[in-house]
């Protein structure tokens, strides 16, 4: 398949054959912090790669669908990743907080479920413990993460926030999600791997692709090898860091970061000649 990087499962290898065989009935789906945008230390501050946008622009026209799945507020992820600016990007979906919300590109509106309880309840709990760590809070109005990457000790701060975002969780009806020096309060009921399959079956897609970097996106990652085991053919793809190596051994093809995967896409753009 030309200039593209094969994939070191049978699966894998099959799922990317019927990507490129078959573009109009594939879905084409996409962690963004890690993945599409390189981690930075100000979450606020993330911002696409420069040629991860582009590339998903040159794929858009060809797929059937191409689909942001990420744990930041909908609104937020495409603000950030410029999405708005590209008509090409028009058949867009962006599912935030794990799916619980949703952006069209189409049609530009935005869902958003209520506010969760426990979130308003654990939010002066959360803040005071970022101000005794040092770590970052993101406050994402429906999830409260903080982020340890700045703080003066990141892999202290982490364990020492571990015991007690645990605690608040069970008392509010909450969980907590940990990532790449992160750990985030969210309402349950839903992660990336619901919602990637929900997403599938609503486009009808025959074939899907999915790239992440962290452990949020191991639940979409095990939704592709169930769809997989369902005939639908699929592909994982690993936006490779050094700070989370097992996410390598659960998918298919490793590809060094967001500009790695950058790269990737145009490559895939190339052989579906787009």
């Amino acid at each position: 398949m030309g200039n593209l990087p094969e994939p070191r499962t049978d699966e894998g290898r099959a799922g990317l054959r019927a990507i490129v065989g078959a573009p109009a009935r594939a879905l084409l789906a996409f962690d963004f912090d890690g993945t599409l945008a390189p981690i930075v230390e100000d979450p606020a501050l993330a911002r696409a790669h420069p040629d991860a946008v582009p590339a998903l622009a040159r794929l858009a026209g060809r797929v059937a669908a191409v689909a942001i799945v990420t744990g930041r507020p909908a609104e937020v992820a495409v603000r950030l990743g410029g999405f708005e600016a590209h008509p090409e990007l028009a058949g867009l979906v962006v599912l935030g907080a794990y799916g619980a919300e949703r952006w069209e590109a189409a049609t530009g509106e935005l869902s958003v479920p209520p506010p969760h309880p426990g979130i308003a309840a654990a939010r002066l709990e959360v803040h005071a413990w970022a101000r005794r760590t040092g770590a970052h809070l993101e406050d994402k109005g429906n999830a409260l993460a903080l982020h340890t990457r700045r703080a003066p000790d990141p892999d202290g701060a982490f364990a020492a926030l571990r015991e007690p975002m645990d605690r608040v969780a069970a008392s509010r009806g909450l969980v907590v999600e940990p990532g790449r020096q992160v750990l985030e309060l969210r309402p349950p009921g839903m992660d990336k791997g619901a919602a990637l399959t929900a997403l599938v079956r609503e486009k009808n897609a025959g074939a899907v692709l999915y790239a992440g970097d962290d452990l949020g996106d191991l639940a979409a990652f095990e939704a592709v090898a169930t769809l997989r085991a369902s005939d639908v053919p699929g592909l994982r793809v690993c936006s490779g860091s050094a700070e989370v190596p097992r996410l390598a051994e659960a998918t298919d093809l490793t590809v060094p970061g967001p500009a790695g995967l950058a790269a990737f896409l145009g490559e895939l753009a190339d052989a579906m000649g787009g």
